[in-house]
């Protein structure tokens, strides 16, 4: 290979991620999968039998029906701040709150990782705010000839303006730019037609 050598044209998995990262950037991805992640062991760990040789652990508990409530109820909201993300705040607030039921409900929020795994989440979610759109930049503005002041408009001479030194010595008629001054007769009222 040399150094005229073309770049080979991005491939199918290249395009594919390309397309799966701007889709992630308008969304509260990470928001949602750290709800839905939270989730699973909210709703695992009360149904869960750990085997350690021949010792078997039952998590079981009277509340485990509770537990798988809100252990879906929160990968459906995971998922929903993915799809539909004008639910935002509505979906980190239940989050929010569904990770602090789960503590006395589901085996202290399913050890402890569900809850803070929710409760990451459901703040992510509360705090994300779309990005603003990209604006094309305006041209520079052309370097002011010599003896002008930046950030001024040049003299017009006959073109219909007149310096502000002509205008006349009432502050009020240079100064006030809002329309609804005592000097105009409109005495702060606006018509509406």
């Amino acid at each position: 290979m040399s150094a005229e050598t073309p770049a080979a044209a991005p491939g199918q998995f290249t395009h594919r991620r390309q397309q799966f990262r701007a889709w992630r950037g308008t969304r509260p991805f990470w928001a949602g999968l750290f709800v839905l992640l939270g989730g699973v062991p909210i709703m695992y760990f009360p149904y869960a039998h750990l085997q350690f040789g021949h010792l078997t652990l039952a998590m079981a508990t009277t509340a485990g029906a509770g537990s798988l409530i809100i252990g879906v109820l929160l990968i459906v909201l995971g998922v929903s701040l993915w799809f539909q993300k004008h639910v935002r705040t509505f979906a980190g607030v239940a989050a929010i709150l569904l990770a602090l039921v789960s503590i006395p409900v589901s085996n202290f929020g399913g050890f402890v990782l569900g809850f803070l795994l929710s409760l990451i989440g459901g703040a992510m979610a509360v705090a994300w705010a779309p990005g603003a759109t990209e604006q094309p930049e305006p041209a520079a503005e052309a370097a002011p000839a010599t003896g002008e002041v930046p950030g001024t408009a040049p003299d017009k001479g006959d073109a219909g303006f007149a310096p502000l030194s002509h205008q006349g010595t009432d502050p009020v008629s240079t100064n006030d730019l809002s329309g609804t001054s005592p000097a105009n007769g409109a005495n702060g009222r606006h018509s509406a037609g």
